[in-house]
Parts: structure tokens; sequence; C-alpha cells
């Protein structure tokens, strides 16, 4: 080696650190992102020990110091939503400047296969003729640039990428590869609301809901005696906590079917309320809603390689613990997707589209306050026995109950005092169902969607179906606004 770089190496070494000493901003902070409008907006990084850095953005100027860890955070005060693309500079020793920098609303959708499911797999599907406008065209169509989507890579999420391009406008390759269900969930929103919404999306199929809670949350919950199996924190850890604390509205979950493969019941909800509370406390906003899909048919039982005994009854036990969330964690909600499927050996039904606007109904009537929107079908309130038939009543419904092809209802069971199951009839009144069968004098008990290939046809005239219900055990949502979880 040279002696004359031989004596500077010392000096080199020095000027190193200085040298590195420069403001870095997370991937999720980009080119192009969209940031949460009317509440305060985190704007974080790291960059030198004792560093000054300035943030600018939408006429605001806030200035801080790094930490001695090097990290350091500002916090930009409430924005009006804004679809002109506008700059958002960061100074510290370098200067950060991101591009087309829009203001609306934002969401995380995170879960399985079943939320992972891309738009390439969706232009695919085969499904009855599609009245127009068909959603399985909408991959060619897409050109808004109103809708901005940020796919996040396990492998990437927690490095910073120096050229801030993780969020893209949705279409072409990168919608290609997104999220079906959180694409359509974010245009329903952006056609309903007007302004931008940018939605991120954060699934890996075959997930069980363990890898997406951390250790700590586990760790701090006396109800975890045992070791939790399922590798808790494996996915949390790179795929959701290093999007905190980036402004938020709130979050969609599509996740079950691994879970329900074990025959998970209320340990599955005590699961998904360590979920919501932890992920609510990343953000530190204890009101963000939670949006959940319950499962939709599928013949779990005839599994060639089950890991517990699996019946036809497994699946609506572990929708009825997906339902109990509702009543135990505020600012919840449920879709139901009981007719959202082409074969029943399918775990990936294609009604991708239909997903993503029932969740968005949700949010528009719990969320956004849109009371003219119908968020749900008929849920049951309470069972009135009289003689030969049985009652059944629902929550308050916007519309009416339909029989949605116009044919019998199909899907309720009775069961007399021998508590023994049988095939019901079931008709209409005004806002009841009344249910009787043939040699059941005195019905003790109802049953609705109780199999898990039921496809049963009680709809609102809203368009949206009945959710499945036992009367013989009570769901914890039987009383209160049971739709939305309050």
């Amino acid at each position: 080696m040279n002696l004359r770089l031989l004596a500077l190496l010392p000096f080199l070494a020095l000027a190193a650190p200085a040298a590195q000493a420069r403001v870095v901003l997370p991937r999720v902070l980009g080119h192009g992102m969209v940031l949460q409008r009317e509440k305060p907006v985190p704007i974080w990084g790291t960059a030198a020990p004792g560093e000054a850095v300035t943030v600018q953005f939408g006429g605001q100027q806030q200035r801080t110091t790094a930490g001695a860890d090097g990290h350091w955070q500002v916090r930009l005060t409430p924005l009006k939503a804004s679809a002109a693309g506008a700059e958002l500079t960061v100074r510290g020793t370098n200067e950060i400047r991101l591009r087309d920098v829009l203001v609306g609303e934002v969401w995380l959708c995170s879960g399985q296969s079943n939320m992972e499911y891309t738009m390439r797999k969706n232009s695919k599907a085969t499904v009855p003729p599609q009245p127009e406008p068909n959603p399985l065209t909408e991959l060619e169509r897409a050109h808004n640039p109103q809708i901005r989507i940020f796919l996040v890579n396990r492998k990437e999420l927690d490095r910073p990428d120096s050229l801030h391009r993780g969020w893209s406008i949705a279409q072409d390759s990168a919608l290609r590869s997104f999220s079906a269900p959180a694409y359509f969930f974010a245009q329903e929103l952006q056609q309903r609301l007007g302004v931008p919404v940018g939605v991120i999306s954060s699934a890996v199929p075959g997930s069980r809901i363990e890898p997406w809670i951390s250790t700590v949350a586990f760790g701090a919950d006396s109800y975890y005696q045992q070791p939790v199996g399922g590798d808790p924190g494996k996915f949390y850890e790179p795929m959701i906590r290093p999007l905190a604390p980036f402004a938020l509205r709130g979050f969609c979950w599509y996740q079950g079917e691994s879970n329900c493969f074990l025959a998970e019941t209320s340990s599955y909800t005590h699961k998904m309320r360590t979920l919501i509370s932890s992920w609510r406390a990343a953000w530190q906003d204890t009101g963000l809603p939670f949006y959940l899909v319950q499962l939709a048919p599928f013949k779990y039982s005839e599994s060639k390689e089950p890991k517990a005994p699996l019946t036809p009854v497994t699946l609506p036990l572990f929708r009825e613990a997906q339902e109990a969330v509702l009543a135990q964690v505020p600012r919840t909600g449920l879709i139901v997707t009981t007719d959202l499927v082409t074969k029943l050996d399918d775990i990936h039904p294609p009604y991708k589209w239909e997903i993503g606007r029932r969740l968005a109904r949700l949010a528009l009537a719990d969320t956004y306050g849109r009371r003219e929107v119908a968020a749900s079908g008929p849920v049951f309130r309470s069972l009135k026995l009289k003689g030969q038939t049985a009652e059944i009543r629902f929550q308050p419904l916007r519309g009416h109950l339909v029989s949605r092809d116009g044919q019998p209802l199909t899907g309720f069971t009775v069961a007399s005092t021998d508590g023994q199951f049988v095939p019901a009839e079931a008709r209409i009144q005004g806002r009841k169902v009344v249910v009787s069968a043939t040699g059941v004098a005195r019905p003790t008990a109802v049953r609705f969607a109780w199999h898990e290939a039921a496809q049963p046809n009680l709809f609102s005239s809203e368009g949206l179906p009945a959710r499945p219900f036992r009367t013989d055990k009570p769901t914890p949502t039987a009383a209160g606004d049971v739709s939305l979880g309050r």
C-alpha cells in the first residue's frame, strides 16, 4: 500500500463517521406517498447524534435534534386533504426531497393468502358473468393517480431505500403484484370520499395469527401461560413494527384459515384481542378501527392432513370466535362472505373486489359516519318460541329482509327438546323470519348457516348476506350494535 495513504488512514477513520452522518428515512416515507389527513403526522428517521433536522411540508416547518441513539421525529400538525402532489423536504447535513406527496386517507391491510391475493390472480378469476363495470377488467383500466399503494417486502421494509421508491400509483406492474382486496377497498373509499387514498399491504400466505403479534405482547398477557407456538413476532417485527408510527386511519384484516385448520375457537378470539391492542399501542392510538373478514365456505372437514379433528361445524365455530371479537374490542367490524365462493374446495375464493367493497362499507359507515351506507346484512338479535314455530328477529337493518334468489330460505335448522337439529322451513314475515320443521312440535333452538358448506340466501335488500348464528349458544354480540362492535 502507498506509504502516504497509510499515514492518512487514522485521519480517514476519524472522518468516516462525519461522512456517514446523514439524515436517513424509513422505507415507508417516500415519493408519491399519501399522508393521513386531519391527524398529527409523524415524520421520523435517523441522523448523527445531536444533528439538527428540519422538516418542511404544506406550509409547516418543524425542527428537532437527533437523540443520542441517532433517532429523531417531528409531528406535522393535522393537514387538509390535497390531491395536488407537493414536496416534503427533510434537511440535516444532507437534504431529502420527496416528490408528489398527497394528503388523504391511509389504511393498512394485513393477513394471509386471501389478503395477499394479487390483482394479477384476480384478473384471471373464473366467475359467472359480471355486469358492467366488470371488476375483472379493472387491472387494464386502472389509472387513478389519487390511489397510491405500498407493498411490504419482508426482507426490505426495515432497510432504508436511498431512492425512496416504495410507493406507487395503483397501475401497471405495481398494481398487478398488489393485494386485490386492499386495492378494491381503496378504490371504493376514494370514489365515495373524493380524497386521495393510500393503502399498505403487508400479508404472508399460509400465516397463522401468532407471527403477526409481538413476543412482548404475548409476554405481557397472563392468558398465555404456556409457550405460544406459531413463531410469535416472525412477521410482526419485519413487516408491521417498521411501519409505525406512519399515520393511519385504520386496519383491515383477512386471516384465519391457518388457525381454523387447528380447530381454534376462544383462543383465537383472545389472540385477535392481543393483536388489535398491540397494533394500536404501536401506533399510540387506542381508537384505530379494525375490520375483519369472516371466513368463506370451505370443506375443512375433508382436509387430507388435518392438524386437529375437523368436522362440518369447525368453520361455524371459528366464525363465532371471529365474531366474539366485536363485543370484546371497541371500534371493530366484520364482513360476511358466505356468498362469495365458486368452489367449496377452493380456499381462495375469487370475489376479492366484493371483499374490498364490503370492508369499505364498514369504514364508510363506522369510521366516516356515512349513515346512508349499509354496512351489514341481517344480524341475529333475538329468538321467540311460539308453539311449533321459532321467530328470529334481527338487529336494525338498512332496507329489509329478502331471499336473494326469490326461492324459499335455506340454511336454517331447528332442534326440539332432544337437542337434535333437523332441516327447517323458514319464511320472511316483515322484519322477522319464522322457522319450523315437520316432526318438531316444540322448537328449542335455531341455527343458521351452521355448516362449512352453507351458502344461504337470506340477505338484506341492500345486497348483504345474513351473518351465521346459533341460538343454543348466543354469541357475545347478541346485544347492542354488533355489526360495528360497539
